[in-house]
């Protein structure tokens, strides 16, 4: 696929310096570096909340009456 593209300065400068240290075209650099960003980039993990029970004889989804049960009436 040929596209025209405007390279930063340190892009092209990175391009370039591929390019003499491996003696190949600048597709070939262009395509390396983009496929060594890709690669670079891997999925993280899914997050996972880990749980642990601490013995609570409450329910503290709802904090107000959480709070109610635990100071009274007069906490909210």
């Amino acid at each position: 696929m040929r596209t025209t593209i405007t390279l930063d300065r340190d892009v092209a400068q990175a391009i370039h310096r591929l390019r003499r240290q491996r003696g190949i075209g600048l597709s070939e650099a262009v395509n390396d570096l983009i496929r060594a960003g890709l690669r670079a980039r891997a999925p993280r993990p899914a997050f996972r909340q880990r749980v642990h029970s601490l013995g609570l004889k409450i329910d503290v989804r709802n904090v107000a009456d959480a709070l109610e049960i635990l100071d009274g009436p007069a906490s909210r």
